[in-house]
Parts: structure tokens; sequence; C-alpha cells
């Protein structure tokens, strides 16, 4: 049997998923989380095969997700199932040691053929992405400025950002500046929308 987690924070979409994957002989959906952080401990307590994770996701992205498996040495092997069909966002996948990246409108029988590939060591990536993948533009910003980013994009103010990720506001405003000035954008809101738009957050 090939052990499952599903990661997805809209209810609706993790049930069907859930129903969806029951149905296949060789699959068991041994837990569900609705947030990055809640997955990353059930993948600690229930050892799955596979982690089926969303991009966007509460506390925690699915890319942040997929990287601290990585980072942890987990056996665990990471699929992104999202609505997101940048290839910002399937590059960045990749550096996190994400195995397979499918779109959400993707059949279930391709889905479930992507958990079997995956799950015997290959690779699984929607085709129209992984030729997408290398026409776009390289992603500018370290990681630390994509942090910063997204959560000046949230409506948060240099000092509430910089308690969250323990800099200080001068630091903070000093990455804001730099990815500012990285993507050409007149401020911080509009530096957000175009890394977002990219796919690089």
């Amino acid at each position: 049997m090939i052990r499952i987690l599903l990661a997805e924070d809209q209810t609706l979409v993790l049930g069907a998923m859930a129903a969806l994957l029951r149905l296949e002989p060789d699959f068991e959906v041994v837990g569900a989380a609705t947030n990055g952080r809640e997955a990353l401990a059930l993948c600690a307590s229930l050892a799955p095969d596979i982690v089926l994770t969303d991009i966007e996701m509460p506390l925690m992205t699915g890319l942040e997700l997929a990287a601290q498996l990585k980072e942890e040495r987990s056996p665990a092997r990471v699929i992104v199932v999202t609505t997101f069909g940048r290839s910002g966002y399937l590059r960045r996948a990749l550096e996190a040691g994400v195995r397979g990246y499918l779109l959400k409108d993707a059949p279930v029988d391709a889905l479930a053929a992507a958990i079997r590939v995956v799950h015997g060591g290959g690779r699984a990536i929607a085709p129209e992405l992984a030729l997408e993948s290398w026409s776009g533009g390289a992603d500018p910003l370290t990681e630390r400025e994509r942090q910063v980013l997204r959560l000046a994009g949230e409506g948060r103010s240099s000092s509430d950002i910089a308690r969250q990720v323990h800099l200080s506001e001068g630091t903070v405003r000093n990455y804001l500046s730099e990815a500012i000035s990285k993507l050409n954008a007149g401020n911080r809101v509009e530096a957000y929308r175009m890394a977002r738009d990219a796919g690089w957050l």
C-alpha cells in the first residue's frame, strides 16, 4: 500500500481528494492537514510515503513544507497539486525537492499515475508546465526577500514583519528595499504583486 498524507486548506477539496484516492486499491490515505505546519507534524508521526500538498496554505506554504522535509531528510516524497501553473512556482518546487507537480484540473487517473511514478522513484510533472518552466525569467529574489515581501503583501508593517521573522526593523526595510529595486517596482505592494504574478512567492 502507498501511504498518502494530504495537505490542503480548502476543506471541500481536501475531502473530495481523500474520497477519490481511497477508491484506488493500492492507496491508503493516512492523514489530512489544513496547513503546512500540521502537515509537517503529521509526517513525523504517520511516516507517509507520499505527501500531496497545495502551495498556498496558512502557517507554512507547500513549498516551505517540501523544503523542510528535504532538510530533515524525510523519506516522504512530495507532490504539489495546485492551481498555480506559472513557471516560477515549478522551478522553486523542484529546488525544494518536490518530485511531482500537477494542476488541480488534472484528471484523477493522472494524479493516481503520478503518485505511483513518484512512489517508484520517478518524477511526475504536468507536461505543459515542464515545457514552459524553462522559458520564464529567473527568480531574482533571495529566500529572505521573498519571506518579507510575502508578509508585506499581507499588509503587515515593517515592525510586525521584524517581530515575526526575528530581524531588526532596519534589516527588514533593507530586504524590502532590495526586493523593490530588483523588481523595478514603485513600492512594496507593487513589488509583492509583481513577484506573486511571476510565481516567485
